[in-house]
């Protein structure tokens, strides 16, 4: 059994995973596994993935592999709800045919936690990039600080955010600037530096993220359909929105 802190580069990224509750280091080894797997089965940078495969025409998505066709049918309830602002067929000059890495990663680490829960562990974080899912909370009474860090500014933050249980995901203006291709009006933004979205699962909420950013706009009509879920955005003059669901924390206290 083991506690702290475990690092893997996956998926194009870091995943930190930090374990306050005992878990067997199988568990850990298995859902490091399950997230390579994902990343042989999803990448668009691997020609052999069936996500590539998929895009040119050579497999088709009824005979792909079962995550596959799960996450392929969910992105496309999610372009339905959103009203084309998420969208895994990006309809531009030079992108890719298919690309649903805008929900991917996030379900994945939802279902890399989901294999630490089952074996045993009842506090645990798994964050990759702008996505973070929590287990139970740190200490008893006491909820996940996350911090959403300042999309210009590493040293400072935008909130701290309070999550017992759930998921958060950021989307802005950070490493790679304005990469977000916005579906209604190519050359038109909006003044927000970085939208996080709070919600039970990380793969809806890293979906709505970059759309909500992109619309520039947290209160979207659409958003309605998202119950569950919560939105933190904070514009470029330094005005910060959150939803009445977000549990905003005091920016003094450390972040656990």
């Amino acid at each position: 059994m083991i506690t702290g802190r475990r690092v893997e580069r996956v998926m194009g990224t870091v995943v930190v995973t930090d374990l306050r509750s005992p878990v067997c280091v199988a568990a850990v080894d298995d859902a490091m596994a399950f997230l390579h797997g994902v990343d042989t089965t999803f990448s668009v940078y691997r020609p052999d993935s069936d996500v590539s495969r998929i895009g040119r025409g050579e497999l088709i998505s009824d005979d792909a592999a079962v995550a596959v066709r799960e996450v392929l049918t969910t992105c496309a309830e999610l372009r339905r709800a959103t009203e084309g602002w998420f969208d895994h067929e990006p309809r531009f000059p030079g992108a890719r045919p298919l690309d649903p890495t805008g929900s991917v990663k996030g379900w994945a680490i939802e279902r890399a936690v989901e294999i630490l829960a089952d074996a045993g562990a009842r506090s645990a974080a798994m964050s990759a990039g702008g996505d973070l899912s929590v287990l139970g909370t740190p200490r008893p009474g006491s909820p996940w600080r996350i911090a959403i860090q300042h999309p210009e500014r590493r040293d400072a933050v935008v909130a701290v955010v309070g999550l017992s249980g759930g998921a958060i995901a950021t989307s802005g203006l950070y490493e790679r600037g304005r990469h977000i291709w916005e579906p209604a009006r190519s050359e038109a933004w909006g003044d927000l530096m970085s939208v996080s979205v709070v919600g039970p699962e990380l793969g809806v909420a890293d979906a709505l993220a970059t759309p909500v950013f992109a619309a520039g706009d947290p209160t979207a009509r659409w958003l309605g359909r998202f119950p569950d879920y919560g939105v933190v955005a904070a514009d470029g003059g330094g005005t910060l929105w959150a939803s009445p669901s977000i549990d905003l924390l005091d920016l003094r206290r450390p972040v656990a």
